[in-house]
């Protein structure tokens, strides 16, 4: 039978754990327009395989563009973000044209039927800031 200092110690303990918890960054979430694009070459600029910041995009990743005002809201490359309505986290990989703004373009690979499915939709999508301590 564990001592009530023992007791005491684990219940300290789990005050300081949610302690932590609460000081880790808090989501942020925002509401955008959001439309789909491919990497086929009537769709992009030069290759349209690579993205703006280098990366080579293959069908089957989660990625997104990005218009350049949410890049000043906090996203940047390559930080995860959620996307109401779809599963699982994208990567920020592209940036749009400085003409869109509140926008992201989900990346859907080669499948322009799909993109042509998603249409143009407002969603909201959540990410977490990157913490400034180390």
């Amino acid at each position: 039978m564990p001592s009530s200092s023992y007791k005491c110690l684990l219940f300290a303990g789990g005050l300081l754990l949610s302690g932590c918890a609460e000081s880790a960054p808090e989501q942020h979430a925002l509401d955008v327009r959001a439309s789909a694009y491919n990497s086929v070459p009537e769709q992009t600029v030069g290759n349209p395989a690579i993205a703006a910041w280098g990366d080579r995009l293959k069908p089957g990743m989660k990625a997104i563009a990005v218009s350049r005002d949410l890049l000043e809201e906090g996203l940047d490359y390559n930080m995860q973000v959620q996307i109401e309505g779809l599963p699982g986290t994208y990567r920020v990989l592209d940036k749009m044209h400085p003409r869109w703004e509140r926008k992201i373009d989900i990346y859907m690979g080669e499948d322009v039927g799909a993109a042509l499915d998603w249409g143009v939709r407002d969603v909201t999508i959540r990410w977490k800031p990157v913490s400034d301590e180390g």
